[in-house]
């Protein structure tokens, strides 16, 4: 497991240091999300950024996970990426004394919509090396598409969507920086002991794994073992062993996971 060499600093441990102890001011309310998300300024000295708030007062009781447990796993999906080496996941950390009590602060990515790496379009239009997921018909009744790009950042993002079991990989939870960096958000329902794994990132399903992830997975693998304690300190006795067992099985089976037949496959609405 190792970093990236190409990864811009923007996402280092600075940031965390600014997110854990800096100051944070509330700018407002992000309304489209189903969970309260608001957005706010963390400021110590000189450094300040934009950051994203999840508290735990805000979550919407949901009937197939723990209640005030999501926020906690924006954090250990974090510090999954950041055990894979992989910095697809924007700084995240815990802190009990936001402005509006316990929950999560996060790194504000600001994203460049035309380098969007998915997206629905019509058939005749899907970019030149694009993978196509599934056909469907608008709301008049014309062809479109739901395509993603076959990048190699894109297929860690959808292998890392199988280890944590993300059940709400939406197009609109990838994005992508001015420097052309694609970032992973929004992973409150993740980590869950059963398989909910949905995405729209099903390009390689049940393709082998390339050398490197493969690699990198064994040594999830062999960590897991010991323990990741930043990863499981949010999740349930059940849902550890079930890490374990899931990142197991990927490691026996070399190959991406297929779409359950018990469960979506893709996520609604895809954005």
């Amino acid at each position: 497991m190792r970093p990236d060499p190409a990864s811009p600093s923007q996402g280092g441990r600075a940031d965390v240091d600014l997110l854990q102890s800096g100051v944070l001011e509330i700018e407002g309310r992000l309304l489209s999300a189903s969970n309260a998300t608001l957005r706010a300024r963390v400021s110590s000295g000189k450094r300040q950024a934009q950051c994203v708030i999840k508290p735990v007062a805000g979550e919407r009781p949901l009937w197939d996970f723990p209640d005030g447990t999501l926020s906690g796993r924006e954090v250990a999906a974090y510090a999954m990426s950041e055990a894979l080496g992989w910095g697809l996941v924007p700084p995240t950390v815990w802190r009990d004394d936001t402005p509006v009590g316990p929950g999560m602060v996060q790194l504000w990515i600001h994203e460049v919509d035309e380098d969007r790496p998915v997206d629905v379009v019509r058939p005749s239009a899907v970019p030149e090396g694009w993978l196509v997921i599934l056909e469907a018909r608008d709301q008049a009744d014309r062809p479109v598409v739901l395509a993603h790009a076959a990048r190699a950042d894109l297929m860690r993002m959808a292998a890392f969507d199988a280890i944590v079991n993300n059940a709400d990989r939406k197009g609109g939870h990838v994005l992508a920086d001015s420097s052309g960096r694609l970032w992973a958000i929004d992973h409150g329902v993740t980590f869950s002991d059963e398989d909910k794994l949905r995405t729209v990132l099903w390009g390689w399903a049940g393709a082998q794994f390339p050398d490197d992830i493969q690699d990198d997975l064994g040594a999830l693998a062999a960590a897991l073992e010991s323990g990741l304690v930043d990863v499981e300190r949010f999740l349930s006795v059940d849902e550890r062993e079930a890490l374990r067992r899931r990142v197991g099985d990927l490691v026996d089976s070399g190959r991406f996971p297929l779409p359950s037949a018990h469960w979506p496959a893709v996520p609604w609405p895809v954005f």
